[in-house]
C-alpha cells in the first residue's frame, strides 16, 4: 500500500514536469525585414542567446546581459519566465526559444519571440528598462459569452491583479482564481521585469484597454506585447505557487534555510524514484507472465469477448502520454481558429510541439460513432507501426474524460480534398498520382507482411490517405484495424465496419476479412485515382453501372483509356495507365481468392514487362449518386450493427 502511494506521488511529480513543456505563441519577425548581419553581431547574439539559456537554470526566472554594447556589433538580450515557471522548467522555455528563434527570425538585428512560459528579446539597441506595447497580439477562446456582465467582470477582476502586481506586492505579476456567479476564472498578468512599477501599470492598462475591441465576445482571451501580457480563461492555465514567497527577492537567511531544504526534497525525491523503478520492475516482470500469447494485449478478468481485451495499460507501452494542460494550451483551448475539421473520430486541431513541430491533435467527440475501444485500438496498432507510408503517431492523452491522439500534421490534407475537387486535383498530375499509388501499396504490404504485426486496415478509402508536403501518402485512421497471427488467413465478426463502396462483398454481406479486404479496398482506390471520380458518387444515367463495372466494361472492349480523368491527358502514360487499369480489375475481382497479394500488387507495379492475369468480372452492383460514400450505419435495423467513419477534413 505505502509503495504504491509513493508511485502516485511519484507520477504526479513527473506529469507535472511534462505539463510545464513551453509552447510557441508568436514573434514580431513580420513586422521586420531581414538584412545583413556582420559576422561579429552573428557571433555576438549567439553568444548572448547562449548565456541567456544557461543563466535561466539558476536565476529567479528574470535576467539581461549584452555583449559589446555601445558599439555598432553590440547585441542586448533579455528572458523573462512566467512568475509560476522558475528553475528547470524556465531554462527550458528559454533554451527553446533561443534555438528557435534564430530559424524563425534569420536575419534580423532584433526580435521578439513569446513561449506560454517565457519570452525572449534580443536587439542592436539598448531596451533595457523601456516601456515597449507594440506591436500587440490578441488571442482568443473558443467559448462565447452567455453573461453580458462578463466582460465588465473580467475586466474589473484584472485590474484587481494589475493592482497586486504593481502596488500590493511588487513583483510584477500576479495570478488568482476568480468566482463568477457559480463558475470559476483565472486570470494572470506579467510585465517584464527590467520594468518600474508605474512601467508596468501603464503597459498592463494599455493591453486591457484592448480587451473589449479585440475580445469581448469571448470567454478567454489574451492580450501581450513585448514589455507585459494579460491572460483570462476558465480553467487553471498557471502553476499554483506560494503566494507569500517572491521568485525575485530571498533574504541571505531565507537563503541558507532554502538550500537546506532543497536538499531534504532532493532526496526524497531520488527515494521515491528508486522506489518507483523498483516497483515498476516488478510489475512488469509479473505483467510479462500472465500476458496473453501474442504479447500486445494483456490479459483481463472480467471479459467476455475477445475484442474488449483491452486494458489501459497497453496505451502507454511504445506512446508518450501527453498532459491535457498543454494539449489545451497548443490548441487554445481547443479554439475554432485551430480547428483543421471532423472526422467520425471527431474534431483535428492544429497545434504545434515544444521545438514548433506542427502537430494534428484528433478529439474523441462523445457523440461520435467510434468509442473508447477503437480509441484504444488505435493506439496500440499505429504506436507499433513504423513505415514512411503510415502517418505517425506522436503521442495520446486520457485525462478528465478527454480522449485525444497526437499525429503528424500532414499540410496538403487527404487524398480526397484533392482528388474529387474539378480544381484541386488538376495538381494531381499522373506522375504524381503513380507516387500516390506506389505509396499506398507499399504502406498497406508493410501491414500485411513486414510489419511486427500482420495489420488488417478495414477502412482503407480516399479520405484515410493523408498527403505530406512534398504529397507522399501516408495511411491513417486505425480505430478499426485488427491484427493476424501469421499463419491466420482470415477472420469472421458480426460487427461489420468500413465504408460502402471500399467493402469488399464477402466482408459486406457474411462479415469475413482478411488481408484481401484491404486489396479489395486499393483496387477500388486505385480505379478512383486513374478516373478521379467516387466509386460512391459514380453514376452513368445510360448504364447505371457502378465505377467497378464500367470499368470492367472498358477493359473488355480494349477502351480502358477512356476510364481516364480527362485532366491527365497532358501528362499520362499509355501503357501505365492500361497496367494500373487491370491491376485495379484484378484486386476487385469477386472472390477473394483470385485477388492478389499486396506483394504481388507492388511487383506488377514496378514491372513494365510482367504479364498480368486475366480479371474476372467484379461483383455486380447498381451505380447510385450520391455526394459522400453511404454510410453503413444507414442499413436496415435488422442487420448486425453496422458503422462508417466519414471524414470532412482540411489540412491535418
Amino acid at each position: 500500500m505505502a509503495t504504491t502511494k509513493l508511485i502516485l506521488i511519484f507520477i504526479t511529480l513527473f506529469t507535472k514536469s511534462i505539463a510545464q513543456s513551453p509552447n510557441y505563441v508568436g514573434d514580431d519577425c513580420k513586422n521586420s525585414t531581414e538584412q545583413s548581419l556582420t559576422t561579429t553581431y552573428k557571433s555576438n547574439l549567439k553568444k548572448v542567446l547562449s548565456l541567456l539559456s544557461s543563466d535561466a537554470i539558476v536565476s529567479k526566472g528574470y535576467n539581461h546581459t549584452s555583449i559589446g554594447g555601445n558599439t555598432v556589433d553590440g547585441v542586448y538580450g533579455l528572458y523573462d519566465c512566467r512568475g509560476d515557471v522558475t528553475g528547470s522548467f524556465c531554462q527550458f522555455c528559454v533554451s527553446t526559444a533561443a534555438s528557435v528563434i534564430l530559424q524563425q527570425c534569420p536575419n534580423r538585428a532584433s526580435a521578439v519571440i513569446w513561449y506560454n512560459f517565457c519570452i525572449l528579446r534580443y536587439s542592436n539597441h539598448n531596451f533595457f528598462g523601456k516601456l515597449t506595447t507594440t506591436p500587440s497580439w490578441d488571442i482568443l477562446g473558443t467559448k462565447d459569452i452567455t453573461n453580458p456582465q462578463e466582460v465588465d467582470k473580467g475586466e474589473d477582476n484584472m485590474q484587481s491583479l494589475i493592482k497586486e502586481a504593481t502596488m500590493e506586492n511588487g513583483k510584477l505579476y500576479a495570478m488568482r482564481e476568480f468566482n463568477l456567479s457559480n463558475e470559476k476564472r483565472y486570470g494572470l498578468v506579467q510585465c517584464s521585469r527590467d520594468l518600474s512599477e508605474v512601467e508596468c501599470s501603464e503597459c498592463l492598462e494599455a493591453m486591457l484597454e484592448k480587451v473589449p475591441k479585440c475580445c469581448g465576445t469571448k470567454i478567454g482571451w489574451q492580450v501581450l506585447a513585448p514589455s507585459c501580457l494579460i491572460k483570462y480563461d476558465d480553467f487553471i492555465f498557471y502553476q499554483l505557487i506560494s503566494q507569500t514567497s517572491s521568485p525575485l527577492h530571498d533574504s541571505g537567511e531565507q537563503g541558507g534555510s532554502s538550500k537546506h531544504n532543497t536538499l531534504i526534497i532532493t532526496i526524497v525525491i531520488v527515494l521515491v524514484v528508486a522506489l518507483a523503478l523498483m516497483s515498476f520492475c516488478i510489475y512488469f516482470i509479473w505483467r510479462k507472465y500472465h500476458s496473453n500469447k501474442d504479447g500486445l494485449v494483456p490479459k483481463t478478468i472480467t471479459t467476455s469477448h475477445h475484442d474488449d481485451i483491452q486494458r489501459e495499460e497497453s496505451l502507454h507501452g511504445d506512446l508518450p502520454i501527453i498532459p491535457l494542460i498543454w494539449i489545451r494550451q497548443s490548441t487554445n483551448n481547443f479554439s475554432q481558429l485551430c480547428k483543421l475539421g471532423e472526422g467520425g473520430f471527431g474534431p483535428v486541431y492544429k497545434g504545434n510541439l515544444v521545438d514548433g513541430t506542427e502537430v494534428a491533435i484528433k478529439r474523441l467527440s462523445t457523440t461520435s460513432g467510434q468509442g473508447s475501444k477503437e480509441f484504444k485500438n488505435e493506439v496500440i496498432f499505429i504506436a507499433k507501426l513504423q513505415h514512411r507510408n503510415l502517418v505517425r503517431l506522436l503521442g495520446c492523452c486520457i485525462e478528465d474524460n478527454e480522449k485525444l491522439l497526437v499525429y503528424e500534421y500532414m499540410p496538403n490534407s487527404s487524398l480526397d480534398f484533392h482528388l474529387f475537387d474539378g480544381e484541386k486535383r488538376k495538381v494531381l498530375d499522373w506522375k504524381l498520382r503513380m507516387n500516390i499509388i506506389n505509396g499506398i501499396a507499399k504502406g498497406l504490404l508493410y501491414l500485411h507482411e513486414d510489419s511486427r504485426l500482420r495489420v488488417i486496415h478495414r477502412d482503407l478509402k480516399a479520405s484515410n490517405v493523408l498527403l505530406d508536403q512534398e504529397m507522399n501518402p501516408k495511411i491513417s485512421d486505425f480505430g478499426l484495424a485488427r491484427s493476424f497471427e501469421k499463419d491466420q488467413s482470415q477472420e469472421n465478426t458480426r460487427r461489420v465496419v468500413g465504408t460502402y463502396g471500399y467493402m469488399s462483398p464477402e466482408y459486406a454481406m457474411e462479415g469475413l476479412y482478411s488481408v484481401k479486404s484491404d486489396v479489395f479496398s486499393f483496387g477500388v482506390l486505385l480505379l478512383e485515382i486513374v478516373c478521379g471520380k467516387r466509386n460512391g458518387g459514380f453514376y452513368l444515367a445510360e448504364h447505371g453501372q457502378s465505377l467497378l463495372i464500367y470499368s470492367w466494361n472498358l477493359w473488355c472492349e480494349g477502351k480502358s483509356l477512356e476510364l481516364l480523368d480527362p485532366i491527365l491527358k497532358e501528362t499520362y502514360i499509355e501503357n501505365e495507365v492500361m497496367k494500373c487499369v487491370h491491376i485495379g480489375l484484378l484486386c476487385v475481382q469477386e472472390d477473394a481468392i483470385d485477388r492478389p497479394t499486396m506483394s504481388n500488387v507492388v511487383v506488377m507495379l514496378a514491372s513494365d514487362t510482367m504479364a498480368l492475369p486475366t480479371p474476372n468480372q467484379p461483383a455486380f452492383s447498381v451505380g447510385r449518386k450520391a455526394v459522400e460514400d453511404e454510410s453503413t450505419s444507414k442499413a436496415s435495423n435488422n442487420l448486425s450493427i453496422n458503422e462508417v467513419t466519414i471524414s470532412n477534413v482540411f489540412p491535418r
